[in-house]
């Protein structure tokens, strides 16, 4: 028989730890049916150019594959991490999405809760005061700067590739990795991705002045003032 100490402990994890079950989840999904359809769209190409259609295990092995997966990924840690550095001295009047105008800087010790004046359950490295405060201090934007390096290169490496196969089935001469990059083709799949993520960050920025959603932290109070900067919900 199944102790309620064990079913209690099981659903607190659930609700607990719900936004990052439900998106991690809902990210698998989508990034199968990703696959499933860019297999499709794959094949298609091939038919018409009259090559070989390829099965799914090779397709999701593939540099045109993961060029498409890597080229998303490297926009959303690029925005994360342009977010994450820029609302340390940019602000936005009115929105839950900046801190407080007079905050604006990497504010005291004693607000940030680092050195002397950590607590007892603040992380270790906080209050080290040495090195290790210095690079935990930073290390949210730095871990999304490192992502978004990585994946970039990542993008930059699988689209050669993609690229080059594309070249060879034209009779053209293949690309270097640098060449690449210099190309139409890489930048063109880089900068649409990236407008579009600055563009949502700013619309969530100046609509969250205005807008509400009763309960989001994303939101202010459905009550507070449109001037009230940094207060969530």
């Amino acid at each position: 028989m199944t102790d309620p100490r064990d079913r209690a402990r099981h659903g607190s994890f659930l609700r607990d730890n719900s936004l990052t079950l439900v998106f991690g989840i809902a990210f698998l999904v989508t990034l199968a049916f990703q696959a499933v359809v860019g297999h499709v769209e794959y094949n298609e190409q091939l038919a018409v150019a009259g090559l070989q259609q390829i099965d799914f295990a090779e397709y999701v092995t593939s540099s045109d594959f993961a060029v498409d997966v890597t080229e998303n990924w490297q926009s959303e840690f690029l925005q994360f991490f342009l977010y994450i550095f820029g609302t340390v001295w940019l602000v936005q009047r009115g929105s839950p999405e900046s801190k407080q105008v007079h905050k604006a800087g990497p504010e005291s010790d004693q607000e940030q809760r680092v050195g002397v004046h950590a607590r007892e359950d603040s992380p270790r490295w906080a209050g080290a005061g040495d090195w290790r405060q210095t690079l935990y201090s930073r290390s949210l934007g730095t871990v999304m700067g490192s992502l978004f390096v990585l994946s970039w290169l990542a993008q930059s490496v699988s689209g050669t590739a993609a690229y080059n196969g594309v070249q060879l089935r034209q009779l053209e001469e293949p690309v270097s990795w640098a060449g690449y990059v210099a190309t139409a083709d890489f930048w063109n799949r880089t900068l649409q991705n990236w407008q579009s993520e600055l563009l949502a960050v700013a619309a969530m920025v100046v609509l969250s002045i205005y807008l509400r959603q009763r309960g989001s932290p994303e939101s202010k109070p459905v009550g507070a003032s449109h001037t009230a900067t940094g207060v969530e919900g």
